[in-house]
C-alpha cells in the first residue's frame, strides 16, 4: 500500500501487530514511523496529522474462506471499529484527516445482507464525510484475480464535482456495490468517477521464475492424481497446445461420489488465484509449467507472489518462504493502490489543500 501511494502521498505512520511484517516494513522503509502493535494500544492524540488515513482492516470474518461473523465487538473484522475510535480521537486534537479510505475483501460489502457495510458507512457520514464504495481486480493490472472492496470518504467540506458520476457503472460499480448502495439508502451516496487501465495486463509466464527448481516426478504424478476430469482436460489442452504456458492451482476439498475428496484445480488462462496467507497447504499456490509437451510443478516462488502484487524487484522480503508469502497475501496490490492515489484519492486531496489556501 505505501509504494502504491508513495508517488503521491509521504507516510508518516503506519500500524501493524505482525512481528514478521513489520520485519518486512524495515527492511524496505525504515521502522521509524512504524509501530508494531494491537490497534486497541492505538491514541489519536499520539498520531501524526495527515491528509489521508487509510485502514486495510482484517476480513476473516467477512471472508467466505473465514466463519462471517461480521464485524461485531470481539471478531477481528471487528476491529473496524477501534479505527473509528483513533479518528474520533484524531478529530478531537483537531487533526481528523480529511480523506479515508477503508479496504477489505467484497464480502464487506454484501455480508448479513449489507447490515455490516451499512453501519461502517453511516459511522463515516455520522463524523461529516461523504462516501462510496468501489471494487477494484488486481487483473486490470496484474496476472492475479482479486477483487477488493474501498469505501473512499471524503469530509464535506470538500468539492466532489468532477470526482463523482451519476450512477454506477462496470467493472468498479460491482452488483455488490450497487446492493450496498441501496442498503444504504442515502441520497448522498457517492459514485465514484475512476476510468479504465489502458494498458494491457501481463501474463503470469512473462512474470514467472523460469529457473526456479520444480518437483520430482513422484510429486508430479501425485499431484496429477488430484486432477478431476476436467482438470485433467485442461492440463491435456496445454500440453496439446504447443505454446509455453504457465497455470496455477490451488487444493480445494469437493464432494466425489458422496465423499469429500481433495482435489487440485487448474488454470490456464494467464492469471493467477488470488494469493493467500500460507496457512494450510491447500492455501500455497501449485504453478504448473507446460513446456515442449512436458508439465512441470513447484509452489510459487514468494518473488513470483510479490511480482503478483506489482511489488518492485528491489522489494526486500526477509525472512522465510511462509513469511514473506504471508506478506504478499495479506498485502493490496500496488498498481490498484496507485490508480485509486492518481484519479481520487491525490486529486482529492489537492482540492482541499488549495481551498483551505484560498
Amino acid at each position: 500500500m505505501r509504494v502504491g501511494l508513495e508517488p503521491d502521498f509521504r507516510t508518516v505512520w503506519a500500524n501493524d501487530n505482525c512481528a514478521k511484517k513489520a520485519a518486512v516494513y524495515a527492511a524496505n522503509f525504515g521502522a521509524s514511523d512504524f509501530f508494531l502493535g494491537n490497534i486497541e494500544d492505538v491514541r489519536g492524540a499520539d498520531l501524526p496529522e495527515a491528509q489521508l488515513g487509510w485502514a486495510s482492516f482484517p476480513c476473516q470474518d467477512l471472508s467466505l474462506a473465514g466463519n462471517m461473523q461480521g464485524m461485531k465487538a470481539g471478531t477481528r473484522s471487528g476491529l473496524f471499529w477501534d479505527w473509528i475510535r483513533v479518528l474520533d480521537e484524531l478529530a478531537d486534537a483537531g487533526k481528523r484527516p480529511p480523506i479515508l479510505v477503508a479496504e477489505n475483501v467484497v464480502g464487506f460489502l454484501v455480508a448479513e445482507e449489507g447490515a455490516h457495510f451499512k453501519a461502517a458507512y453511516e459511522a463515516l457520514r455520522k463524523r461529516g464525510y461523504r462516501a462510496g464504495a468501489v471494487v477494484v481486480d488486481a487483473r486490470h493490472f496484474l496476472p492475479q484475480s482479486r477483487p477488493r472492496a474501498f469505501l473512499i470518504a471524503a469530509a464535506e467540506e470538500i468539492d466532489l464535482q468532477g470526482f463523482v458520476q451519476h450512477g454506477p457503472s462496470e467493472p468498479f460499480h460491482t452488483s455488490g456495490v450497487v446492493r450496498a448502495a441501496a442498503v444504504v439508502r442515502d441520497r448522498e451516496w457517492v459514485w465514484w468517477a475512476l476510468p479504465l487501465p489502458r494498458d494491457r495486463a501481463p501474463r503470469f509466464e512473462e512474470l514467472c521464475e523460469r529457473d526456479a527448481p520444480c518437483d520430482s516426478p513422484a510429486r508430479i504424478e501425485a499431484l496429477r492424481a488430484l486432477l478431476s476430469p476436467l482438470n485433467r482436460d485442461k492440463l491435456e489442452a496445454a500440453l496439446n497446445s504447443a505454446r509455453f504456458l504457465v497455470g496455477t492451482g490451488y487444493k480445494r476439498t469437493r464432494p466425489v461420489d458422496g465423499k469429500r475428496q481433495q482435489r487440485l484445480e487448474l488454470r490456464f488462462d494467464g492469471i493467477a488465484g488470488c494469493l493467500r496467507t500460507p496457512e494450510g497447504g491447500s492455501s500455497r499456490q501449485t504453478v504448473v509449467i507446460v513446456e515442449r509437451g512436458k508439465a512441470r510443478t513447484r509452489l510459487m516462488t514468494v518473488r513470483e507472489c510479490a511480482r503478483l502484487m506489482g511489488a518492485p524487484e528491489a522489494f526486500n522480503l526477509p525472512g522465510s518462504y511462509n513469511d514473506g508469502y504471508r506478506a504478499m497475501g495479506d498485502a493490496v496490490a500496488v498498481p490498484v493502490t496507485r490508480w485509486l492515489s492518481r484519479h481520487i484519492l491525490l486529486p482529492l486531496a489537492t482540492r482541499r489543500r488549495k481551498r483551505r489556501a484560498a
